[in-house]
């Protein structure tokens, strides 16, 4: 999994590299009463940055758990997470069933999920 892990990172940080410069040289150019053209393609690549950004972290922290020996560890309840889920999901931090839980906590209105607390 390690070897994985590191190869996924290096071709996120590529794409960062390319995604950043990219950006460098389609900045638009905007002043009184013009617009660029190209904004709206500069806008997808800024949020493809976004991305990009978010999983190289994602990745760096499953490596950091590998090597704490926390990987494949649910870090909600602390069960192992099963083999095929992360062979299909390798950042995942969650096992099956605190990520089912997880979306459905996240799905309630805000109301009523200020009143969800940790099961005692």
């Amino acid at each position: 999994m390690r070897h994985r892990l590191e190869a996924e990172l290096r071709e996120a940080e590529q794409e960062l590299q390319e995604l950043e410069l990219q950006l460098e040289h389609t900045k638009p150019e905007f002043g009184l009463g013009t617009g660029s053209t190209g904004f709206d393609e500069w806008e997808v690549n800024m949020l493809r940055r976004d991305t990009v950004m978010a999983r190289i972290e994602a990745l760096r922290s499953a490596l950091a758990r590998l090597e704490e020996d926390q990987f494949g560890r649910c870090e909600r309840c602390g069960a192992k997470i099963d083999p095929e889920r992360l062979e299909i999901l390798p950042t995942t931090t969650l096992c099956a069933e605190c990520a089912r839980k997880a979306r459905s906590e996240a799905a309630l209105p805000g109301a009523a999920r200020s009143r969800v607390g940790p099961r005692r």
